[in-house]
């Protein structure tokens, strides 16, 4: 098949573009600098520079590509940790989740996609004993609003997820994904929830850190598969690490947290 992968060269994308490309999908992957072509080359890639806030720009690459699947992997976040940007790249990667996934949705429509996998996160939901399932509540504190806010933007737009409850509890986001459905009509919406990354090109490269965690090959994994298996709705994708239930992702797509890339 054809894969439209937005984000080719961030921590997932370069993990993720060789396993497509083993698997027979033909790739294109976008990177917003030219200095990255070379790379999205030498995954195996062909490359499409494009900015995600740029609506027009990504309708036109999603067009060019006539992709059967788009996959979302974007993310602005600094390339290593660093305590006192977080609250500006939470800001903006909140930014790129509300903007830059409603302009891919719109993109994969106009195309004639019929499915989007899309990257989201396992490590908001409200406080409680885990582990988390996919139907419990995200987390509605303040602290938590300018993360939860890109999260749900993200979701919506992929993925079927209603929103506040008329009685919802103060501080906590109800989400109803029990028999989740793509919200957007004509696209089949998967929206992958990983934990927190560990692995080559993450802050933590060898070791995970705070529950829950993902190693990158195996979340790259986890998008290889939701290419072809799995209905649209949401799945956590983690280590068994106690914080979420990964029973629905290791049933439907077949998903094995111990996966790592043979290099």
């Amino acid at each position: 098949m054809r894969i439209f992968l937005a984000g080719a060269t961030g921590a997932i994308g370069r993990r993720l573009v060789p396993l497509l490309v083993a698997d027979g999908h033909a790739v294109t992957g976008t990177t917003r600098s030219r200095d990255k072509v070379a790379l999205v080359e030498a995954l195996g890639a062909k490359p499409a520079i494009v900015d995600a806030f740029d609506r027009a720009a990504v309708i036109d690459a999603v067009g060019d590509a006539r992709p059967d699947v788009v996959i979302h992997q974007l993310t602005d976040l600094p390339q290593a940790f660093d305590a006192t940007a977080l609250a500006a790249a939470s800001a903006g990667n909140a930014r790129l989740r509300r903007e830059g996934t409603r302009n891919l949705v719109d993109a994969a429509l106009a195309a004639g996609v019929r499915r989007l996998v899309a990257q989201s996160i396992a490590f908001v939901y409200a406080p409680g004993a885990g582990p988390h399932g996919e139907e419990d509540p995200l987390d509605g504190s303040e602290a938590q609003a300018v993360s939860v806010g890109g999260v749900r933007a993200l979701e919506d737009a992929v993925a079927s997820t209603p929103g506040l409850d008329d009685n919802h509890a103060p501080g906590i986001v109800h989400h109803h994904l029990e028999d989740a459905v793509a919200s957007t009509p004509g696209l089949d919406g998967l929206v992958l929830r990983y934990g927190r990354l560990y692995g080559p090109g993450t802050w933590r490269e060898t070791e995970p850190g705070q529950p829950p965690a993902v190693h990158g090959d195996a979340a790259a994994a986890a998008a290889l598969l939701a290419v072809t298996r799995g209905a649209p709705g949401i799945y956590n994708i983690a280590d068994e690490d106690g914080a979420v239930s990964i029973a629905k992702a290791r049933r439907e797509l077949g998903f094995d947290p111990a996966f790592r890339v043979r290099e």
